[in-house]
């Protein structure tokens, strides 16, 4: 076995201190954004750190910031501009050939901008002009479904209301957002088995769990504010397990930035105890093997299981049926390790799971959801201290968004709820999501697109099919902070609205306003920016909404929308009439320190379900599925092809937030580009191959729109701990590579981290350079 070269150093500590300092300098944002570091995460007149929904905990520190978070905070304190002058220097075709990380820096924008097609340039727009060109193409419309209305989780509780409230005023439950691409799967899975799809567990618990499984996580670099956490738990005694294809260096050891002794005794704190080391998309059926292993044995909670849950006999006989042949195959682990796994379990009086998108985005996300929602149901470990599910997502609000109501397939309560306060009727059918709304577009059913923030066609799949039908559009309209891709393929009418961002003060006629978030524990906060906003022409999203809605929907005395911009308390009373759990809304979040948590009906054991109890679920796919593909090999006549398919899965480096691109430095996985492709080093010298070698990565007889192959590289060969039969590159990059097709049956969640592929090795020892 070849020696592997892995990051030594323990996660956080100086290292990432310096990255964080060079960031603020790289954005020439050292005082303004080192500022805002003060505020953020503060219980008393801070903003909630847009850099992840990692919760809080009750006892603040003077700086309760991550890297990640930093990074992020400098991103968007900077005081460059994209402005007019900006524009005028650059054709709308040259900055279609920039990369990500050159649109992230460009600057922020700072004026409304509109595309003029003579010139191929964006050019200032006044505010009324742009809302009365929106008004006017929206009216042509046949239907208010022509419309697609994303939105990015970035967006704080208070504008999300008023802006789905909007979108089914002019009516259509066409709203998307970015909970399609990462934790949907999260959302279905749990609203069906537990009643509500949202995490069980609170920070607190983490303190109490005797084993922790980390499912599909890196937390190092996503959110690094959970190995605070992980090295408490660990200290405390309780195991913990990592499940990951790949081995993750930032989960060795933790030198906390928060403690003295740490940072200047080089001390650190453990955090894993074990790496199971599964197959990409084994986790199913790893998990299969644990519940089987548990039944047969007779170590599951018989008296948890008779009172609170329904359909365990089906999900029994299932387990049954499955051989340990298939279980090993289909996860790559041993029926040993599997069973040393269970009875960590079974001896575990209180566990928790937690779980990142590396369990979501697949084709069998759902089932892999719903194993270990099945798996925390045989030991009773849902409504008991130290015990639970524990999905993190990403974007800080994200989970706010839905509660608010941006869902395209929004509840009758909801709807019934928005009628009763409101006093006018909503639509009833279900909108597009992402996938079905990328789909719609490609296909020429939708006139407009609005993007409330985020970077739709980078973050979907088949982005450059995307990208293309943007052009074909009669109005695009994008709310954000940053240029970004998908602002460049204007239809026919192109609008970008410059907004706010999270550190910036809110200044309306009544006085400074404060927002509100929902972190991944269900825990509503409030956020309030202190900067002065870089431009005076910046409008708060709310506002955006209101003057929006106003124009579209006419006079209309009945809904203040103006009155709510003005005044954030007005929209959290009409919030607290129309969303089950924010009673007293305005009472509730000034009253308390740190906001107030949601009521969670199945943490306190009552299921609110079809059945009224805790519902077990047999997964739709055979867990064989992905070996299944493995086997499914292709005969090319070519000494560089590997014959047979392997497993790529998408991931993020240490200098990105979601398709925001910082730097590309990865510091745990030692390399200084983006135009890799991760691979064992067992794997490489099998292949006669050499690290650096430039290999082409080809989608297995999946064509793109235009029937071509799905093709992406060169990419260099680059080494790292990755199980067998599989390789790694980085998210967006690889993003054609993977279709609108291959997704989720329930949630619809594409399949970004498992895809078949076939790699190519061409020009052999040849270099790519490094990006300046």
């Amino acid at each position: 076995m070849r020696k592997i070269p892995i990051y030594s150093h323990p996660a956080a500590g100086w290292p990432a201190l310096i990255s964080s300092t060079q960031k603020l300098m790289d954005y020439q944002t050292f005082l303004r954004g080192g500022l805002s570091v003060l505020k953020s995460n503060q219980p008393q007149g801070g903003f909630d750190c847009p850099g992840c929904a990692w919760p809080d905990h009750k006892s603040h520190k003077a700086i309760d910031v991550c890297e990640n978070g930093i990074k992020v905070i400098a991103s968007e304190t900077m005081t460059h501009k994209a402005d007019a002058e900006f524009f005028a220097k650059h054709t709308v075709t040259e900055l279609q050939g920039w990369s990500g990380y050159e649109l992230e820096h460009s600057g922020r924008l700072s004026e409304p901008v509109y595309y003029d097609t003579a010139q191929d340039r964006y050019v200032p727009i006044p505010w009324e002009t742009a809302y009365s060109l929106i008004a006017e193409q929206l009216g042509q419309l046949d239907s208010p479904d022509e419309a697609l209305f994303y939105t990015s989780g970035r967006v704080t509780n208070e504008p999300a209301f008023l802006y789905q409230l909007f979108v089914r005023c002019f009516g259509t439950n066409n709203l998307p957002d970015c909970s399609n691409m990462c934790h949907e799967p999260t959302s279905v899975m749990l609203s069906k088995q537990l009643g509500i799809g949202k995490a069980t567990v609170m920070l607190e618990d983490f303190e109490q769990a005797k084993l922790i499984l980390m499912f599909g996580q890196n937390p190092a670099t996503n959110h690094p504010r959970m190995l605070e956490m992980l090295a408490y738990a660990h200290e405390q005694g309780c195991r913990i397990i990592s499940i990951n294809p790949m081995r993750e260096q930032g989960l060795n050891k933790f030198r906390n930035p928060q403690k003295p002794t740490h940072m200047a005794a080089g001390q650190s704190a453990d955090m894993v105890d074990d790496v199971i080391q599964i197959q990409i998309g084994g986790d199913a059926a790893l998990l299969t093997g644990i519940a089987k292993w548990l039944i047969e044995n007779d170590r599951i909670n018989h008296d948890f299981i008779t009172t609170h849950t329904s359909g365990f006999e089906p999900l029994k006989q299932w387990l049954t049926a499955q051989t340990w042949e298939d279980i090993t195959l289909g996860c790559g682990i041993t029926q040993t390790d599997i069973v040393n796994l269970a009875k960590l379990v079974a001896d575990s009086s209180a566990t928790i799971c937690t779980w990142g998108m590396g369990i979501t985005q697949h084709v069998q996300g759902d089932d892999n959801v719903a194993m270990i929602t099945n798996l925390l149901l045989l030991m009773g470990m849902i409504g008991i201290d130290g015990a639970g599910a524990s999905p993190v997502r990403g974007h800080s609000n994200v989970q706010g968004d839905r509660t608010m109501g941006i869902h395209e397939r929004p509840s009758k309560s909801l709807l019934d709820s928005l009628e009763r306060v409101f006093e006018r009727p909503m639509p009833q059918e279900h909108g597009y999501d992402v996938v079905t709304g990328a789909k719609a577009l490609i296909a020429g059913k939708l006139k407009v697109f609005m993007g409330m923030g985020g970077n739709y066609a980078v973050a979907a799949p088949d982005t450059s099919a995307i990208e293309q039908a943007l052009t074909t559009t009669q109005l695009n309209i994008f709310v954000g902070t940053k240029l970004n891709e998908t602002m460049l393929y204007p239809g026919a009418n192109n609008i970008i609205l410059p907004c706010l961002g999270r550190t910036e003060r809110i200044t309306t006629t009544k006085g400074e306003q404060f927002a509100t978030i929902e972190d991944s524990m269900c825990q509503i906060v409030p956020t309030q920016g202190k900067l002065k906003p870089v431009s005076d022409t910046l409008k708060s999203e709310a506002q955006i909404v209101a003057d929006m809605a106003v124009h579209v929907l006419g006079a209309d005395s009945s809904i203040p929308w103006l009155a709510m911009s003005e005044d954030f308390n007005l929209i959290r009373d009409y919030i607290a009439q129309a969303i089950n759990g924010f009673e007293n809304f305005n009472h509730r979040i000034r009253t308390s320190e740190r906001g107030f948590h949601l009521y969670h009906a199945a943490r306190h054991r009552v299921w609110n379900t079809k059945s009224g109890k805790a519902q077990f679920e047999v997964p739709q796919y055979p867990i064989t599925y992905v070996a299944a593909q493995m086997e499914d090999t292709q005969s090319i006549d070519n000494e560089n092809t590997m014959q047979k398919v392997w497993q790529l899965t998408s991931v993020r480096s240490h200098d990105q937030f979601n398709t925001m691109i910082f730097g590309f430095k990865d510091r745990y996985r030692q390399t200084n580009r983006r135009d890799v492709l991760f691979m064992h080093p067992d794997e490489i010298s099998r292949l006669g191959w050499q690290k650096g070698d430039h290999i082409m990565v080809t989608r297995q007889r999946v064509k793109d729109s235009s029937g071509q192959s799905r093709i992406l590289g060169p990419l260099v060969l680059t080494e790292m701990d990755i199980a067998s039969n599989a390789v790694a590159a980085y998210y967006p990059e690889c993003n054609n590579l993977f279709d609108l097709n291959t997704h989720a049956p329930d949630s619809h969640i594409p399949a970004y981290k498992s895809t078949t592929v076939i790699l190519e090795r061409v020009n052999a020892g040849a270099r790519i350079a490094e990006p300046a």
